[in-house]
């Protein structure tokens, strides 16, 4: 039906077009007859001069209603169309087609043209005895005129602004599910009516959020709905022949839908007259008037409340509207992205994607009472794909490493609930349920889990894969997320801040991407992403997403490495790397879709499906199109290059490589452990040093050094270096090859790259070490030592020389002098002096007088200080300090060596002699003669005399021992010029032999006393 001034049009199933006069049910007339040709829909334009006719043809006719012979056709349809509507000039009609595509004719000339194709919107519906084809599609164009109303087949309401023919914003309202069956705007545009599964919802086209509610009837479902063009009422037809009507659907106290308003006028900017300048001048434009393009259709002193609050004109006058309240205007802000599941599409033609994959997909088919659920694998050697029929119609799904994972909204007095099937076959009673609370429904599925190890089609009686069934993470209505056993098993509910948007689940943990806060006014969604670890629930990371302002996420995934990536609507694909080092990750750029080659020229858009680390894998979309449809498009892959700036053809592909290849190496040995290396890697970096090299190659023919040097830094082996140096003395460049053999020793004798990442890892775990429990009361201990070793104490240099003591053996002086000074005794049991006596005393002395100045020896130990506070023992405290220390019995001292004597006398008769033999040779006695630094010296030769007589015995020393070339010569002695010794002095000496013997020697265990040998007689003078 169309309204008219004077009376309304209808059109009907029997092929003709009929109009009534107001208030009466007689006919007026027949306007045309469609020849057997259902009527689908009937438009007057705005000055109720013609009708716009639609039939099951191809075809629309525009006639006259004063002269129905006057037709105008519309041709060019590939179907039929399935509903009209004109614009508000009455200048361009708008044709929605069973084909879903929009069609905006321009019909203000006699011949009529087509001004616009707008495809990709509305839902292809070619059923017509079809539910769907009786849902309202028509463009409902403001009446403004600069853009109109859709229900768009994504279930959501879009507004396509003109003359671009772009869209412009839409509407969303998380709770309304299904697709929108109609619409309709007030008078003046400030309010928009649509019809869905829960009712009528009425929403502000300023704030675009839904306003009000009207529950409706869960029997049928509206296909048309009215405002009322003269008051406050709302009307409603439904498919079981009810007529409904809303009386004052706007609250006393709102914008009134009918009357004119600042907020239902003209879409867009508004600007305001301009400001008078200081000495009253004109505008610009001399003529007093506004400038160009300039609306004022609301006078000069016009304001927007938008803080609510009751201003008052210039007279006193209130703008208020009826009842206490008054007109409120916000801020128009950023609207804030809905939660959606990755990999899932809209219903499309009764058929839709729950989940899309590198494991497979998940794809329902609506069959009215029921859904029909297929569940698809990529590789069937591993899985078997399975479908089986859905009583609940599930409406989120997720496809995981362990098993399949879907939920049901609730319905009346059934609460939602979500299904584990997990896909190994061994056990009968692998799927489980999960309720949640009533009033609750599910925001978004996570299934996440270790890669299986063999095929999971193969059945085993030992219980399956001994791995499990991985981990489950819901994400509710009611703020939470809630962490289950790929079993059941219920393990933690964890608090949500701020709204849930979307998440996926890795083999270790699970990535929730939420809102903490609100959307900003300048674009931005404010989005944050939180890793949390399966095993004890810590969150690894929280980082912002880098989606540009003015745009949304579309896609988050993990890639074939194990690592969390996003796409968004900018074309940007971003990696996130470092995310094993707790709070140290970051997002790095990885894609950029615009510099693509293959979309250079090209209208088309990519849907994504998987990353890796040189491709990601994706659906091509062509057109407006949003997601792929039925039946399911092959999935094609794009090269990853990072968007490097650099536009050099010889280097910019190794320089590209090296960095991409660089970060993938990061994150396979952050997931080794201790190790940190492996033959993989090693080969990997291998391939990496060749690429260096090339890039050397290049900057050494360039004479770039500390381009080469940089590299150079960069290679992972010392061979690579070696090579490098080549190249370096290949070139010429010899002051280059230095540097680079200096950077190869420096790595031969320093750590290995290796070590100093293990190194590097240990000073990060001790600065996130885990936080201890006070202990009561309080803890007196001394805080731990903390390793700095930039902060240790400074040691002053000490130079070597053969001068300084440094070059002695590296023991103690006491342990030297021991070693050297020893003293051993004869067979007999009788002393004898080494040769190197004097030579350990001298080199002693030497060596104290050759230290260095301010050197301190090694082996003598710092004084160690004593705490007067310390606790004493029992013991120790009742001692006096005051009391006279015992004296041990001390040995029999005794003044002089019996060597002493021996020499004393001996030099007493070497005087005598000299007195005697006057004039003649004498021997001299070197006996105690020694050098300047204490060493012995040079024996005298020995004299050549005549050989021993018969009975003549050998001479000999002091002490019976013979003396040698090694051993001092001392001359014979008289013995009977020796006065007797006393009995005193005997013992004296007898007591000095055992002393010395003991403590040169090892201890004796008995006296044994010393024979001594006749002196011989004297010689005859």
């Amino acid at each position: 039906m169309s309204p008219q001034n004077e009376y309304w049009l209808s059109g009907s199933k029997d092929s003709e077009v009929r109009s009534y006069l107001h208030g009466k049910p007689d006919l007026h007339g027949l306007i045309m007859n469609a020849a057997g040709a259902c009527i689908r829909a009937v438009a007057v334009d705005p000055a109720g001069k013609r009708i716009a006719i639609a039939t099951d043809e191809t075809t629309v006719k525009i006639v006259e209603l004063k002269e129905v012979a006057n037709v105008q056709v519309l041709s060019g349809h590939k179907k039929c169309v399935r509903k009209l509507t004109w614009h508000p000039s009455g200048t361009l009609l708008t044709a929605s087609g069973a084909d879903g595509m929009i069609t905006a004719w321009d019909v203000s000339e006699r011949e009529p043209k087509v001004e616009k194709f707008i495809d990709g919107i509305i839902p292809a519906v070619a059923d017509t005895e079809s539910s769907e084809f009786m849902h309202d599609c028509s463009a409902v164009w403001h009446p403004s005129g600069q853009h109109f109303f859709v229900p768009s087949r994504t279930h959501e309401i879009v507004a396509i602004s003109r003359p671009n023919w772009d869209k412009s914003f839409s509407l969303l309202d998380p709770n309304a599910t299904g697709a929108t069956t109609a619409l309709a705007l007030s008078v003046n545009g400030v309010y928009l009516a649509s019809a869905c599964k829960e009712g009528i919802l009425i929403w502000s086209t300023q704030t675009k959020h839904v306003l009000w509610r009207h529950a409706g009837s869960s029997d049928a479902f509206i296909t048309q709905v009215a405002f009322s063009p003269s008051q406050n009422l709302l009307a409603w037809a439904d498919t079981g022949g009810i007529l409904t009507w809303w009386r004052d659907p706007i609250p006393a106290g709102s914008p009134d839908p009918v009357k004119a308003t600042a907020a239902g006028g003209v879409q867009g900017p508004v600007k305001r007259k301009s400001t008078p300048t200081l000495w009253g001048e004109d505008p610009i434009n001399g003529n007093g008037d506004d400038a160009p393009g300039t609306v004022n259709d609301y006078g000069d002193d016009w304001i927007i409340d938008d803080i609510g609050i009751r201003m008052e004109d210039e007279h006193g006058e209130r703008r208020a509207v009826d009842g206490d309240a008054f007109v409120k205007e916000m801020v128009s802000i950023t609207e804030a992205q809905p939660a959606f599941q990755p990999g899932s599409t809209p219903m499309d033609g009764k058929k839709r994607y729950l989940a899309y994959n590198m494991i497979g997909w998940i794809d329902v088919t609506d069959q009215d009472t029921h859904h029909i659920v297929n569940v698809g694998f990529h590789d069937l050697s591993a899985r078997k794909s399975y479908h089986f029929s859905d009583p609940f119609k599930y409406d989120v799904g997720y496809l995981g490493e362990r098993g399949v994972l879907l939920a049901c909204p609730p319905e009346q007095d059934h609460p939602a609930q979500v299904l584990y099937k997990p896909y190994g076959t061994w056990s009968a009673q692998g799927d489980w349920t999960y309720i949640l609370p009533l009033g609750q429904h599910v925001l978004g599925l996570a299934a996440g889990g270790e890669r299986p190890v063999r095929s999971l089609r193969d059945q085993s009686s030992s219980g399956g894969d001994i791995q499990g069934h991985g981990n489950v993470v819901i994400a509710t209505s009611a703020g939470d997320l809630t962490f289950l056993s790929g079993s059941g098993l219920e393990r933690i509910v964890l608090g949500l801040e701020g709204e849930y948007v979307t998440m996926t689940a890795g083999e270790e943990y699970v990535v929730v991407i939420h809102r903490p806060g609100a959307t900003t006014i300048d674009g931005s969604q404010g989005l944050m992403a939180t890793l949390i670890s399966f095993d004890d629930f810590e969150v690894l990371q929280a980082k912002p997403l880098p989606i540009p302002k003015g745009n949304v996420l579309k896609w988050i995934g993990i890639t074939v490495e194990g690592a969390p990536a996003i796409y968004d609507s900018a074309g940007f694909v971003h990696i996130m790397i470092n995310f094993r080092r707790p709070n140290r990750a970051t997002w790095a750029r990885l894609l950029d879709i615009n510099t693509l080659e293959r979309k250079q020229g090209k209208d088309e858009s990519y849907w994504p499906v998987g990353l890796s680390q040189d491709t990601l894998t994706c659906v091509i979309l062509k057109g407006r199109q949003e997601h792929p449809g039925f039946p399911r498009p092959l999935t094609q892959e794009l090269p990853v290059r990072l968007p490097f700036r650099n536009k050099d053809p010889a280097e910019s592909s190794i320089e590209e490589k090296l960095a991409r290849e660089r970060m993938h190496i990061n994150l396979a040995r952050d997931a080794l452990g201790d190790a940190l290396t492996s033959s993989e890697l090693d080969k990997r970096e291998i391939e990496l040093d060749k690429s260096i090299i090339k890039l050397i190659q290049a900057a050494c023919k360039a004479d770039k050094a500390p381009r080469v040097l940089e590299l150079t830094r960069r290679l992972h082996f010392t061979h690579s270096i070696a090579a490098a140096s080549q190249l370096a003395g290949f070139y010429k460049l010899i002051g280059l090859q230095e540097k680079i053999d200096a950077i190869k020793r420096g790595r031969e004798n320093g750590p290995s790259p290796a070590e100093e990442a293990r190194e590097r890892r240990r000073r990060l775990e001790q600065e996130d070490v885990y936080m201890e429990r006070p202990r009561l009361l309080q803890n007196f201990d001394p805080p731990p030592k903390i390793e700095r070793p930039g902060l240790t104490r400074s040691v002053g240099v000490v130079e070597r020389s053969e001068f300084t003591s440094s070059n002695a053996p590296g023991l103690p002086f006491n342990a030297r002098y021991a070693q050297i000074a020893t003293r051993s005794a004869s067979p007999d049991g009788k002393r004898k002096r080494d040769e190197v006596d004097d030579f350990a005393s001298n080199a002693s002395d030497a060596d104290t007088k050759r230290r260095a100045v301010g050197e301190i020896d090694a082996s003598i130990p710092s004084p160690k200080r004593d705490n007067p506070f310390a606790r004493k023992s029992a013991g120790e405290a009742k001692k006096n300090p005051f009391a006279r220390k015992p004296e041990h019995t001390k040995p029999i001292q005794k003044s002089e060596s019996f060597f002493n004597k021996v020499e004393a006398v001996e030099a007493d008769q070497s005087k005598q002699r000299a007195t005697n033999r006057k004039g003649k040779d004498k021997e001299k006695d070197v006996s105690r003669q020694t050098t300047l630094f204490g060493l012995p010296s040079k024996p005298l030769a020995e004299k050549k005399g005549k050989p021993l007589q018969k009975g003549e015995e050998p001479k000999t020393g002091t002490g019976g021992i013979e003396a040698s070339t090694s051993v001092p010569h001392i001359s014979d002695v008289d013995m009977s010029e020796v006065p007797p010794p006393s009995a005193a002095a005997t013992l004296v000496e007898t007591q000095d032999v055992e002393r010395v013997a003991t403590d040169d020697t090892q201890p004796i265990e008995e006296e044994i006393p010393i024979e001594w040998e006749a002196s011989p007689p004297p010689s005859p003078q």
